[in-house]
């Protein structure tokens, strides 16, 4: 494995890992919101990773096998929560107001664990350039 791929392969990770960064604090953002139905209360967003594997990766414009991508970013299907207030204008017509489906520990568990595998992956990269420079300071006679 060359020096060029391993650099690829973990800014790919880097940069999966921003996107979940991302797709967390988007969740927090919106963790209090409210609104008049099921349909529309906001539900907390998954980033789903695919390991580029596949000779067909390459094709599609990865540059690196063995990296990841964001395939897509879904909704969590956990319930909504139903909360009864006739009295606030966002209710619908039983008196329901319909509140996100974000859990804040859940949330904060997705962004240290996103905030970890970014790290590791900085170290990856500084550790591939400290053996690269050492490998130089040995050519030197």
């Amino acid at each position: 494995m060359s020096i060029k791929n391993i650099f690829g392969i973990a800014g790919t990770a880097m940069n999966a890992q921003t996107i979940r960064m991302n797709t967390t604090a988007s969740n927090l953002a919106n963790a209090g919101t409210i609104a008049g139905s099921e349909e529309d209360a906001f539900r907390a967003k998954r980033s789903v990773f695919k390991a580029l594997v596949d000779q067909q990766d390459l094709n599609r414009g990865f540059e690196h096998l063995g990296g990841v991508k964001v395939a897509e970013i879904v909704d969590d299907q956990a319930p909504v929560r139903k909360i009864y207030d006739p009295t606030n204008p966002a209710s619908d017509a039983e008196g329901y107001m319909y509140a996100s489906n974000v859990s804040e520990v859940t949330e904060m568990v997705e962004m240290i664990a996103a905030s970890r595998s970014y790290q590791n992956n900085v170290e990856v990269v500084t550790t591939a350039r400290q053996l690269m420079l050492k490998t130089l300071d040995l050519t030197k006679v």
